[in-house]
């Protein structure tokens, strides 16, 4: 099972990116995925959630509407669509995978899988 993350990079404030979550090893349709970020000292982060096999989505509070979440089963890919971005979203993001159910997708120790992480920059 692997997860490769994608997409990471530096942008000025407003700007957009798109991260990719690349799964081998296992069907993404039959797993919970997140999207975390993390900066260091601080706690891991919950960003967005897609759930299987429905594809519901959720957002951590601080998004407000500004991210989305999709997937693409036949590919076995995961995206966040990132836009009007802020310096405060700087950090590294995961993603991460695992047989949740809804009440535990925020809680990052409940995932099986992760990925390595890309980095995400907003600054002028």
């Amino acid at each position: 099972v692997q997860l490769v993350e994608s997409g990471g990079g530096s942008v000025p404030p407003g700007g957009s990116l798109t991260l990719s979550c690349a799964a081998s090893g296992f069907s993404i349709d039959f797993r919970a995925i997140g999207w975390f970020r993390q900066v260091p000292g601080k706690e891991r982060e919950g960003v967005s959630y897609i759930t299987d096999p429905t594809g519901t989505t959720y957002y951590g509070d601080f998004v407000k509407g500004r991210f989305t979440i999709s997937r693409d089963i036949a590919k076995n890919m995961v995206y966040l669509q990132m836009n009007s971005l802020e310096p405060e979203d700087t950090a590294v993001y995961y993603c991460a995978a695992g047989r949740l159910i809804t009440s535990s997708l925020r809680q990052h120790s409940r995932y099986d899988y992760w990925g390595q992480g890309t980095q995400v920059t907003v600054s002028s």
